[in-house]
């Protein structure tokens, strides 16, 4: 294994990319790691005087990218919870001392669900942060006939690997709502036994190049919306039949057919400017 050599570097365009280069090895081969516009905490982080004691990511990321001495002020966010503000205290090569005072009231639940046909695995490896910037409240991933078996054995399905990532978007986001995620390998079960269930309250839409309908057709009023996206291949007629059954209406964007990223980052955009 090349050792890390431990150098910070700016990205050219860090702050309009929002993300920072903070390694290179002797190869020089790069390590990108995106900016925390919110250092999120959770509650093992909190010890019994009530002070955050930080000594993983974000400690590395207060010292090298914010630069922060003792008084400084940073943004912080407890994990489902509030926002609110972090006093440095102590700040060492090891740890980070953080006296916080949060906000009374936490910001609103994300009202958009995903049920999304499990893409290829580096497709999702680059989507969990994504998804969680744009604000979800669950991720449902659902097995498709022309979904591989394959993609659902893969390491970027471990609660682990995504919650990480998760957690990397909702940071760069400034958001604190962690998103439910659901695993379902078997398409009709899920839909006919536990699909209504999870998401009775919801307006049910279906992305799918036939539809005719656009976001902007549809009134939202205050009710969740649940966004269904299908493989790259496309759902099939069956597959189609079965969500229209449960309540589900074809929504599009034109006839263009989208990758999956492409199509879940341009629908839940629209969506999202649409019922704020």
């Amino acid at each position: 294994m090349v050792p890390l050599i431990e150098k910070e570097e700016t990205y050219p365009n860090a702050q309009r990319l929002g993300r920072i280069i903070l390694w290179h090895n002797a190869f020089k081969h790069w390590k990108v790691a995106y900016v925390m516009n919110m250092i999120l905490l959770k509650s093992d982080d909190f010890r019994e005087d009530g002070l955050a004691v930080l000594s993983d990511g974000r400690a590395r990321h207060i010292r090298k990218v914010l630069k922060a001495e003792p008084g400084k002020t940073l943004r912080i966010g407890l994990l489902n919870g509030s926002l609110g503000t972090g006093t440095v205290l102590a700040i060492d090569k090891h740890e980070v001392c953080l006296q916080c005072v949060v906000e009374e009231t936490a910001p609103p639940k994300p009202k958009i669900d995903l049920l999304l046909a499990m893409p290829r695995p580096k497709v999702m490896k680059r989507l969990w942060a994504q998804l969680a910037a744009l604000g979800l409240g669950r991720i449902v991933l659902v097995n498709a006939d022309k979904v591989e078996r394959f993609y659902f054995d893969t390491h970027v399905l471990e609660s682990d690997f995504y919650n990480a990532r998760l957690i990397e978007g909702l940071q760069q986001a400034r958001c604190t709502h962690l998103p439910e995620v659901l695993v379902r390998q078997r398409f009709k079960p899920f839909v006919e036994d536990e699909l209504d269930g999870l998401f009775s309250d919801s307006l049910k839409l279906l992305a799918d190049p036939t539809g005719e309908k656009r976001i902007s057709d549809f009134d939202f009023g205050g009710d969740r919306v649940l966004l269904a996206i299908g493989p790259e291949g496309g759902w099939t007629s069956y597959e189609l039949d079965k969500l229209q059954e449960r309540g589900f209406e074809l929504v599009g964007m034109g006839a263009r057919i989208l990758r999956t990223d492409t199509a879940c980052i341009s629908f839940l955009a629209v969506i999202k400017q649409s019922i704020i």
